[in-house]
C-alpha cells in the first residue's frame, strides 16, 4: 500500500472511480464553498504523505490531487440528507444501493465490495449511566458509522447521536506513519475504535450484571426479576451489534484488495481477534442473564408454594374449632354433654388443644 506500490495502480483507479460521475453533476466542484453539505459536513481534509496538507484549502483542489495519486481525502458527514449523499456519491462514483444503505441507516453490520470501493457498515455501542437499575433503565445506545473507501478518498456517514468517532482523526493525524498508508488504513482505526468501545462497554454492563446477580439470590431476590429482564434486552441489543460484525472483520482480515496492504491486514486480524474476544463475553452474558432469569422463576414459584403452605396450614389449624362449633350449633334437644356443668370449657379447651397440636406439627414440618 506504501510507496511505489500504491502510486503505480492508484492513478488508474482513480480515473475510473472519477469517470463515473453522473452525467448531469458537474466537474469537480467546492462543496464546503458552496454549501450543499451544510449540517452534515463534520470534518474534510487533504492527506498527502500521511499528513494533512494544510496547504489544500479548497475541495475541489483536494479532488484533483486525488485523482492523479497524490494522497486521499477524507469526508466526514454526520446524518446526511438522501440529496446531499447523492452528490457525494456522484462526485465518488458510489454505488446507488450503498448509498441507500448509507441514507436509511438502521442496517446490519457488514462488508460490501463495489469494483473497487469497500463499503462497511458498523454499529457504535455507548454505556449509558445510570444510579439504580430499573425495569426502565437504558444501559446500551447504540448508533452507526458506514464507511466508504476507495481509490483516493475515505467518506465516513454517521447515524445517531452515539456513532461519534471522538478524537480518532486527530489521533491518526499523530501517527502519520499510519495514515500513510492509505484509506485501508482509516477503514482499520474506525474498526479498531469501535471494536475497542465494544470491550469498555461490555467490562461496565459485566458490573451491573454482578450486582444485579447478587441481589437476585438474596432473601425476596426474586422482586427484582423485571430487572434481570430489561437488563437482558439491553446484552441483546449489544448482541446485535458485535455478533454480525465478526464475518466483516474476518473477511478484512484475509481480504486481498489494493487498498489494504499485507502490514493493514495483520492490524485486522488483531481486530477481529479483540471482536472474538468480545463477542463470546456477550454470549456468556446473554446465557448468564437467562440463567438468573431461570432462577428468579424457580424463586417465585419456591415463594408462592410457601405462601400456599402457610395458607393451608393456618386453614387447617382454624378448621378443627370451626367443625366443633359448628356440630354443636346445630341445637338438637339430645346431644352429649350439652348439659354438663362445665361442657362449654371443656369444648373451648378440646379446641385450643387441637389447635395447638396442629401448629406445632406444621412449624415441626416448616409448614408455618
Amino acid at each position: 500500500m506504501t510507496g511505489r506500490r500504491w502510486d503505480l495502480g492508484a492513478t488508474r483507479r482513480m480515473g475510473r472511480v472519477f469517470a463515473r460521475r453522473s452525467p448531469g453533476v458537474p466537474e469537480p466542484m467546492d462543496l464546503v464553498a458552496s454549501g450543499k453539505l451544510d449540517g452534515a459536513l463534520v470534518d474534510w481534509a487533504f492527506y498527502r504523505g500521511g499528513r494533512r496538507d494544510t496547504r489544500v484549502n479548497s475541495y475541489t483542489e483536494a479532488l484533483s490531487r486525488a485523482e492523479r495519486g497524490q494522497g486521499f481525502v477524507w469526508i466526514g458527514l454526520f446524518q446526511p440528507t438522501g440529496r446531499q449523499l447523492a452528490i457525494i456519491g456522484a462526485e465518488f462514483g458510489l454505488h446507488p444501493l450503498a448509498l441507500e444503505d448509507a441514507a436509511e441507516a438502521h442496517q446490519r453490520p457488514k462488508l460490501e465490495r463495489y469494483d473497487d470501493t469497500l463499503f462497511a457498515v458498523l454499529k457504535t455501542v455507548t454505556y449509558v449511566p445510570h444510579g439504580e437499575m430499573t425495569a426502565t433503565s437504558e444501559v446500551v445506545a447504540t448508533g452507526e458509522v458506514m464507511v466508504f473507501c476507495g481509490p483516493g478518498f475515505v467518506v465516513t456517514v454517521r447515524h445517531g447521536e452515539h456513532s461519534e468517532l471522538t478524537g480518532l482523526r486527530q489521533r491518526m493525524e499523530q501517527r502519520p506513519e499510519q495514515l500513510a498508508a492509505g484509506p485501508g488504513a482509516v477503514l482499520h482505526a474506525i474498526a479498531d475504535h469501535v471494536v475497542d468501545r465494544y470491550l469498555e462497554v461490555a467490562d461496565a454492563v459485566q458490573a451491573d450484571i454482578d450486582l444485579i446477580e447478587s441481589e437476585m439470590f438474596t432473601p425476596r431476590g426474586w422482586r427484582h426479576i423485571d430487572r434481570v429482564y430489561q437488563l437482558k434486552r439491553e446484552v441483546l441489543e449489544l448482541k446485535r451489534a458485535v455478533a454480525p460484525l465478526a464475518g466483516p472483520m474476518r473477511t478484512l482480515s484475509t481480504l486481498r484488495h489494493p487498498l489494504i496492504g499485507d502490514e493493514t491486514r495483520k492490524y485486522f486480524r488483531d481486530v477481529d481477534d479483540h471482536l472474538l474476544r468480545v463477542k463470546e463475553q456477550v454470549i456468556s452474558f446473554d446465557e448468564l442473564l437467562s440463567s438468573i432469569l431461570q432462577a428468579g422463576l424457580a424463586q417465585v414459584q419456591v415463594a408462592e408454594n410457601e405462601d400456599l403452605r402457610r395458607i393451608s396450614s393456618w386453614v387447617a389449624i382454624l378448621a378443627v374449632p370451626t367443625m366443633i362449633a359448628g356440630i354443636y350449633g346445630m341445637n338438637f334437644d339430645y346431644m352429649p354433654e350439652l348439659r354438663l356443668k362445665y361442657g362449654y370449657f371443656v369444648v373451648l379447651a378440646l379446641m385450643a388443644a387441637a389447635c395447638t397440636v396442629l401448629y406445632r406439627l406444621f412449624k415441626r414440618n416448616h409448614w408455618l
